[in-house]
Parts: C-alpha cells; structure tokens; sequence
C-alpha cells in the first residue's frame, strides 16, 4: 500500500542532500568542537559554517545573534523564560489564544506565577484585530509573543505589523515570533520587514533537516538570561555540546529552502488549492478553517460537520493516508483543538477537524488518491451519524438547525 503523507505541520522527512551534510560529523570528524586540538577543527568550522549560513538565511544578521538550540520548543522557552528573568520590572505579557503549546504553556505558567498575561482573541477566520492588540499594551508590558502563522490552520499573522506598534509604543517591549511553520516558507528578513522583532524561534524538522535541532535569533542587546547553564558554548548562552552533525544539517536544510524556493512553493499552493476545491465540491457540509484569511500555501485545515476527526483519520491510515487534526504536540487528547475554540468553529464541526499539511515532496498523485479516499470516509461515516440524512446526502433538519445555532 503506498503511503501519502500530508502531514508536514508535524515533520518532514530529512532531505538527502542534509543526510550527506551530516554524515562525515558522525563518523571522520566526531570530535568535539571545543577541543584545542588540531582535529577537532573541522567540527568547530562546522558549526562556524552553519552559523554563517542560518544568519544570511535570516536576512544577513550577525552571526553572534544565532543560537543553537534542540528545538524550536527549547527555543522559545529560552526566549520567554529569559527575557522574564532579565526584566524583573516587567510584568505583563501579550500573546494570542491560538499559538502554539510551547508559547501557550509557559504564558500559562507564566501568569501562575504571577505575572499578568494577555491572550489576544482571534476571529472566524483567525485573524488578529489590530486595535484589541494596540488596547493590550501597557506601561509594564514585557514582551509580545505573537506566532508567524499558527501550525494548524496556516493563517499568517502580521508580525510586521505588529512589532512595529509595540517598538512605537515602547521601545523597551520586547517582540518574540514563533517561526517553526514560516521557516523555508516564508521570507524571514530581521534587517528588512522583520527588523523590530528582537527575538525568533525555529525548528530544523519542519524543513527537511532532522529532529533534535533548533535555532533562536537573539536581537544583538537584547535583554534575556540564559536558560541552560552550565558551559560557555554558544557565547555563555547555551550551555551544552554543540550537536555538530545535527547543527550542519539544519544549515544544509535552509540551504535547500532557498535554492529552488519559488518553484516549490508554486507547486505545492497549487496542490493544496486543489485539494480545497476538490473537497469542498466533492463533501457537504464542509468547512475551511482559516478561509479568507492570509495562510501558508501549504497547509489546509478542514472541519466536517456531525463527525468525529478521530473516525475520519482512523479510515485515512487505513488507505495510505498520513494527516492529523491539529498540533502534533496536543494530538493525544480528546479535547477539541484550542486554536479552533478561539477561532469559534461550530460545536458540531469541531471535533471533525482535521490538517492537511504538504510538502516538497508530494505529488499530483497524492492529491488525487486523497480526493478518491476522502469523500467516501465521510460518506461512511455518516451513515453511521444519527444527525445524517444518507438518502439525500444532508444534514436531517434538526441538525440543521444545530449547525446554524438555531
């Protein structure tokens, strides 16, 4: 049976161009970087190389403002918990209610231990409202943690934007974005567009590099402590030995991102648009979440009324079919998705949720497999649904009513 993976939200497969970049540091230059001998050279220049690389990738910053991380989960801890340490004074954060579990989780531990934290609404569509931001921020703010675009649906936030009115309000208000899902997709210039975000996080395994590896931008100036201690790799920043080989490949996979950049992206919006229109003709009752809104090209975010998502992912495995219903990090639990909570998707769609994230390697063959398979996993399913109408292929009209919120 083949397989179709449409869930690149959660992961890509290491590019083998990254694979051969890593392989040498495994094997003839394993040594460790912070070693005064002669051998250890080629690691050291390794990771000078890849610092170099990422920072032209990041619109030309300096190389001393990139840090090696993990993860882009580690990232953001360093960026929020840091930045909280180094600014006693300060005791309010603004983010929104839709990012991601490792900004949301530790906003929420955040305000437990006492500071104040505002969770920006989002509408319909997942758009932030510019002037309910503006309203948010105080004399106390800290800092603002607003995603790039949010990893279940693709709706694009305007950190432009919304960095620029935090600095012209206070320049003091430290501007933190969540990356992970615009890194390879999207221009990350921090001396151009992006020149008032002071910090930014990304993970290397959303763009075809390996698990294990991330990076953090840190705004030369920029007041954060460190939150691993104990070495002085990465300018006393981030304690640890360095993962060389995992470190060259994150620099070969932005690499990668850049070379054939347009044309992949190109294809891959015109897969996704595809597969949109062809669901949206194909199932009734159908809902596109982030529809109208600015959204990433790839990722597409479905909610079918009077199912369950679980059902509906369950019978995808079974054809080949590799998706999820939202973040990767919160797929375990049976409470409906927080982002689709925020966005106020109907109670009788939202846990029929699911994601379909693609990637560089997908086909037009995939597509069409998926828009074989889909429909009649719903169609199947609704049979069983006390709320679906199989002889005409509709809601049966108290459910109608439900859906409307009549």
């Amino acid at each position: 049976m083949r397989t179709v993976y449409l869930d690149n939200n959660a992961t890509t497969a290491i590019a083998p161009e990254v694979r051969e970049a890593m392989e040498a540091y495994f094997t003839a230059e394993y040594f460790n970087p912070s070693s005064a001998y002669d051998r250890a050279s080629p690691a050291a220049q390794a990771i000078k190389r890849a610092r170099e690389v990422v920072a032209r990738f990041l619109g030309g910053v300096e190389r001393s403002e990139v840090l090696f991380t993990s993860c882009a989960t580690e990232s953001l801890n360093t960026a929020l918990y840091g930045a909280v340490r180094a600014n006693p004074a300060r005791r309010h954060v603004v983010t929104t209610a839709v990012e991601h579990p490792a900004v949301d989780g530790v906003c929420k531990d955040l305000a437990r231990s006492g500071l104040d934290v505002t969770f920006l609404p989002v509408d319909r569509a997942g758009n932030l409202d510019l002037r309910t931001f503006i309203q948010a921020l105080r004399p106390d703010t800290l800092i603002v943690a607003v995603m790039h675009a949010n990893n279940e649906t693709g709706v694009i936030f305007p950190v432009e934007q919304l960095a620029r009115i935090a600095k012209e309000t206070d320049p003091a208000i430290l501007v933190l974005t969540d990356a992970t899902q615009t890194a390879g997709k999207l221009p990350l210039d921090l001396n151009g567009a992006l020149r008032h975000v002071d910090l930014l996080a990304f993970s290397g395994h959303k763009l075809h590099a390996p698990k294990g590896v991330g990076a953090l931008f840190v705004r030369r100036g920029t007041p954060i402590r460190p939150f691993m201690i104990g070495g002085h790799q990465e300018g006393g920043r981030r304690a640890g030995t360095e993962n060389v080989p995992y470190i060259a490949g994150l620099a070969r996979a932005v690499e990668l991102a850049q070379e054939d950049h347009a044309a992949v992206e190109a294809r891959i919006r015109r897969l996704r648009d595809q597969l949109e229109r062809g669901l949206l003709e194909r199932i009734p009752c159908l809902e596109v979440n982030g529809q109208g809104a600015p959204r990433l090209p790839n990722t597409l975010n479905i909610s079918v009324h009077f199912i369950e998502g679980e059902g509906i992912l369950y019978q995808l495995n079974a054809h080949g079919i590799c998706a999820s219903s939202g973040s990767a990090c919160t797929s375990g639990s049976l409470e409906p998705s927080h982002v689709l909570r925020a966005m106020q998707v109907p109670f009788t769609a939202i846990h029929g949720s699911v994601r379909l994230s693609l990637g560089r390697y997908n086909t037009d063959e995939d597509a069409d497999h998926v828009l074989e398979v889909f429909p009649r996993v719903v169609a199947s399913l609704r049979r069983l649904s006390p709320y679906w109408d199989p002889a005409h292929d509709r809601p049966r009209p108290e459910a109608e009513a439900m859906m409307r919120g009549t």
